[in-house]
Parts: C-alpha cells; sequence; structure tokens
C-alpha cells in the first residue's frame, strides 16, 4: 500500500471523502451513465463529472476512501450504494506525484490511462463480473485441465499400473520427484520465456504440446519410459501456474486476485473430482484392445487437454485493451469506458503495475535483483514447507484405501469427498483472510486444523482400526483449508514491481514444488504399511511451520515499522525529493508497506 502524505494530497482526499454522488446527479449524467458506452477514446461520463474543472486539477469527485464493499454479502441496500462514486483516492491526484508515477509511453494499456477519470461502484462491478466471465472462467479451465493431466497417475495407481509396468513404490516416489524436479526447474525459464513472448501466445503452446505427452503415456513400456514422460510433463508443465497468475494480475486489484486464486485453486480441486468420476469410467476400459484401463485414461485425458489448449490459442487476449480476435470479435470485449476503467482503476491501486510493458522481456541484472530480493524470501520459506505434512498422506491415498480393503472403483469415489471439503475449507479461508484484512494468522489456520489429525495418525495405527474410521480421519485431514491462495496473493502484494511480480510467482511456487519432491519422499518401503516414522516427520514439520508463520508476522511488522520511522522522519520537501530522485525499487520503497 502506498503512503504518500502530500499535504495537498491528503486536502484532496478529505475534499473527496465528503463528496457524493448526488452532487453530479443531473438528468445528463444520469443519461450518460446509464447509456451504451460510446467507441470513441472521449469517456463522456468522466467529462460531465469534471465539468469546467476538468484538467485543473479542482473538485474532482473520488471515492470515499475505504469506502468498497469487496463481497457480495457487503452489498446491502442500507451499506452499498451502486451510484457512489468507485475511483479511489491516489498517487495520481496530486500533480507531483502524478508525474513520478506516470505510466511510460511504452506501457500497452497507456493510450486507457487518465487520472481525471471516474466511474461508479455499480460500472465497476459489473465490469468485475464480465473479467470473470471472460477472463477467469477459462483460466481456470486451463488449470483444470493441467490438473487432469498432472493427477491421474493417482488414479492409475488404482488400476494395477505398477504392476502391469513391472515397478515399486519407491520407482513411483521417485517418478513423483522426477516430475516436481522437472516442474520446478522449469519456472523459472519458462516464466521469462512468458514475459518475453507474452503469457497468451507462451501458455497455449504449452499445452498442445504437454498434451500430447501426456496421451503418449498410452505406450509406457517399463519403469525407464515412466521417468521420461514424467520429466517431459514437469519440464513442460512447469511455470504455467506463475504465468496465469502474473496474466490475472493484469485485470484484477490484489484482493480481488486473492479471492479469484480461491478459486482458480478450487478449479483444480474440481478437477480432481472429475477426475474421479472419469477414472471411474474410462478404468471400465480396461481389456478393450487388450489395454489397461489406465493407458486409456492417459490417452483420453491427454486429447481433453489438447482441446483446451488449441482454444486458449484464440480466447486469450494479450492485454485488458488488446481484447479483439477472430474468436472474441473484432471489437473486442470491452468497450472504451470498460478499458479506461480497468486500466485505472488497476494502477490507481498499485501503479507499480505499469512498470513493464507485458512482453518486455527481463534482463539478466533485472532477474538477479528479483532472485536477490530477501523481504520476499519468508514467503518462499513457508511454501516450502506449509502443505508438506498434508501432502505427503494425499499421495498415498488411493493405494491406502486399497491397503484398508476397498475397491479400485469404490477407492476412487471415496477420494471425491475429502476434494470437495477442501474447496470449501479453501474459499472460507480465502475470504476470511480480505474481510478481516489479516494474512498470516488466517494462513496458520490450516495448520491448526491439521495438527489433531496427524497427532491421530501418530498415535494409532489406522491400517488396523476400522477401515471406515480411518477413511473418515484421512478424509478430514485432506479437507484442510490451504492458504496456498492466500501465499500466492500475499506474494503479488509483497512484490510491487512486474519485474519483481514476475520472478517471485516463479520462485514461490518452485518453493511449492520443491516440498512436493520432499512429500513424495517421505513414506518409505521400509516404513510401510504404517509409516511411523515418516508421520513422525510430519508431526515434526507441521510443528516447524507453526513457528514459521509467527515468524513471518513479526518480520513484515518489523520492516513496517522501520520504513515508517524513516518515513515520518522526512519533511514533506524530502519525501517529495525522495520520490523524484530514489534509486530504491518496488518493495524497498520507503512508501511501501508489506502486507501481513
Amino acid at each position: 500500500m502506498l503512503l504518500i502524505k502530500n499535504t495537498r494530497l491528503e486536502a484532496r482526499r478529505d475534499a473527496s471523502s465528503k463528496a457524493s454522488w448526488s452532487s453530479s446527479s443531473d438528468e445528463e449524467l444520469q443519461s450518460l451513465l446509464y447509456s451504451p458506452s460510446s467507441d470513441k477514446d472521449e469517456d463522456p461520463v468522466t467529462a460531465a463529472l469534471l465539468g469546467d474543472d476538468a484538467g485543473k486539477g479542482k473538485g474532482l469527485a473520488l471515492g470515499v476512501p475505504g469506502a468498497e464493499k469487496r463481497f457480495f454479502f457487503q452489498r446491502s441496500k442500507t451499506r452499498y450504494d451502486p451510484e457512489a462514486i468507485a475511483t479511489q483516492p491516489s498517487v495520481f491526484d496530486d500533480p507531483d506525484t502524478l508525474e513520478e508515477y506516470r505510466p511510460p509511453d511504452e506501457w500497452e494499456n497507456v493510450h486507457r490511462f487518465d487520472p481525471d477519470a471516474r466511474w461508479t461502484w455499480g460500472e465497476e462491478h459489473k465490469l468485475i463480473r464480465k473479467i470473470d466471465l471472460r477472463i477467469m472462467m477459462f483460466a481456470a479451465l486451463m488449470f483444470m485441465a493441467l490438473e487432469l493431466d498432472r493427477s491421474n497417475i493417482y488414479q492409475a495407481l488404482t488400476d494395477d499400473f505398477l504392476d502391469d509396468l513391472g515397478m515399486t513404490t519407491n520407482d513411483y516416489n521417485l517418478g513423483n520427484s522426477v516430475f516436481k524436479f522437472a516442474f520446478l526447474c522449469a519456472e523459472v525459464p519458462s516464466q521469462l520465456v512468458a514475459k518475453w513472448v507474452g503469457p497468451d501466445l507462451w501458455i497455449p503452446t504449452q499445452m498442445v504440446v504437454w498434451s500430447l505427452v501426456g496421451s503418449s503415456q498410452y505406450y509406457l513400456k517399463g519403469r525407464t519410459s515412466f521417468l521420461l514422460c514424467r520429466a517431459f510433463l514437469g519440464m513442460l508443465q512447469g511455470g504455467f501456474i506463475p504465468e496465469v497468475i502474473l496474466y490475472l494480475s493484469y485485470f484484477y486489484k490484489h484482493h480481488e486476485l486473492s479471492l479469484r486464486l480461491g478459486f482458480f485453486w478450487t478449479a483444480s480441486a474440481f478437477a480432481d473430482v472429475l477426475g474421479g468420476f472419469l477414472a471411474f469410467g474410462i478404468l471400465h476400459l480396461r481389456g478393450v484392445n487388450n489395454r489397461a484401463g489406465w493407458r486409456w485414461l492417459f490417452l483420453i485425458e491427454g486429447l481433453i487437454t489438447l482441446v483446451v489448449g488449441l482454444l486458449a490459442f484464440a480466447l486469450m487476449p494479450s492485454s485488458p485493451t488488446s481484447t479483439s480476435g477472430w474468436l472474441r470479435g473484432s471489437h473486442g470485449w470491452f468497450t472504451s469506458r470498460e478499458e479506461t476503467i480497468m486500466v485505472n482503476r488497476v494502477i490507481r491501486e498499485d501503479p507499480s503495475k505499469s512498470s513493464m510493458h507485458n512482453r518486455e522481456p527481463l534482463t539478466p541484472k533485472l532477474l538477479w535483483q528479483s532472485i536477490k530480493d530477501f523481504d520476499l524470501w519468508p514467503l518462499y520459506i513457508l511454501g516450502l514447507n506449509f502443505q508438506t505434512p498434508m501432502l505427503t498422506p494425499s499421495n498415498y491415498l488411493t493405494l491406502s484405501l486399497k491397503g484398508l480393503g476397498f475397491g479400485t472403483f469404490g477407492t476412487n469415489l471415496l477420494v471425491i469427498p475429502s476434494k470437495v471439503l477442501h474447496v470449501v475449507t479453501m474459499l472460507g479461508l480465502t475470504y476470511a483472510g480480505e474481510v478481516r484484512s489479516e494474512l498470516t494468522y488466517t494462513a496458520l489456520f490450516g495448520q491448526l486444523w491439521a495438527l489433531p489429525f496427524i497427532i491421530f495418525i501418530n498415535v494409532f495405527d489406522i491400517t488396523t482400526i476400522n477401515k471406515w474410521l480411518a477413511w473418515l480421519v484421512m478424509t478430514l485431514l485432506l479437507c484442510y483449508p490451504s492458504a496456498h491462495p492466500i501465499q500466492v496473493g500475499w506474494n503479488s502484494r509483497n512484490s510491487n514491481t512486474v519485474r519483481s511480480r514476475t520472478v517471485s510467482a516463479a520462485i514461490y511456487n518452485m518453493s511449492v514444488q520443491t516440498s512436493g519432491i520432499v512429500a513424495a519422499n517421505i513414506y518409505r518401503d521400509d516404513d510401510a504399511p504404517r509409516y511411523a516414522r515418516g508421520n513422525r516427520v510430519l508431526l515434526g514439520i507441521l510443528v516447524l511451520n507453526i513457528f514459521l508463520y509467527l515468524g513471518t508476522k513479526v518480520y513484515y511488522k518489523k520492516r513496517n515499522e522501520y520504513k515508517e520511522r524513516k518515513w515520518d522522519s522526512m519533511t514533506q520537501e524530502e519525501k517529495m525529493a525522495y520520490l523524484a530522485t530514489t534509486s530504491d525499487k518496488g518493495n524497498k520503497r520507503l512508501e511501501f508497506r508489506f502486507a501481513h
């Protein structure tokens, strides 16, 4: 959050907080507001709002700071006025800070930048719904395709996959590790390519190529071919998630992005549920053409991803102001006024989002600056550990259920409740974090949820208790509320530049994938079937995580206090001079505050 305390800016904020839509509610303005937007660059509503003072910096009607009703349940008739001005005060409202933060001419959306633009909450929320429909839903569909192709190995296990290929549990663990290692190694290079050529071109290319590799698993012959396919899949899928996150950040504010990421990972969980049902049907094809059911599973789900990848070439616009295309229409998805609102509402909240063109490559120097950004390391450490205690049991859930006596098809159905409940708890946690404006303690709740169940599997041997009780314990453990969407959005907020956001998203995801490698090797053959040693390790990591979250909270509070002291010790003139001349970049700027 930017904390520019210029006297003129504060005065203008005070004045704007008293302004209301009623002050500009003449019939002409109302007709402009509720008429279809012009295709011309002029903004008639803003012009009517500004009147004779347009461009003079006087009497600009701004929304009341902090008045935003972020969620549907906050928008009752008594608390939410759709006709109130939604344009929030920002650094662009003061002539001096405007020039310091003005987007460069090279920015792809610069032609829609307008510091005098004004719009209402009704307009903004209608536009957000349109963005959700056009942009977010297809991003979620692409993630579902990714999840189908990287997780169908778990369903294949229930169809004698290991026996058919003459492999052991350790071979399976190695395959998981190879996949995740290749995945994390590809994160930064893939993200850099996407930043260079644009995610709208690179993501569809990735999807098409990995779908072909995924389908080719139909022809697996043994351990070597299995490991090679897992390696190729990891290399091709690596980078996809941070690329999509960076892409979505062009369209959404920070709190909106966190919530959309909650639905993004909901799509992943939904893909797991759908994958269970698909597996239930496809695995019945065992014997067709004398082939195992798992072979048909890989082939069919790979072809589904191929279709989605081809559609992505036509359905991913390159930027908010470049949405025309042969499937998107010659005029694009958004009117000129909608583009103006889209662009200005996002950079008014975070001016750093205009610092780079969306097809501007990162230089080695910029890459190194981003990697050595120590203020993001606490989040990378959390990514390395936070889901390991739950991920290990999840990897073995299908094998564990079969070992308890459940059949192949029943096992695939019994996995579904944990996936569905996981979606509910994850979305609830994400909403709670944004409603309370509290990230650390909210994210910590997932660890506290899992703690009693991890203790249970340490105390009791679930391979010998009632199989339905064992299933219940594992289901409750695995439906823990994941902090992943919160932490991805948290990482994006604390980056504060496109350059840093590009790299940090990849590094954070690398940390998460590294946790997957660790998780895949905690349960070992010599520890089966109870995995007593492995469960003790999981408990130790879980306790460590609790202290890591608390340490992260303390770190960011201390960093903000340090910046606050330095900033408040400066005079108004010194602050303006700092903004004009500082070499500090991104989250190192004194006016920036870390979210925690």
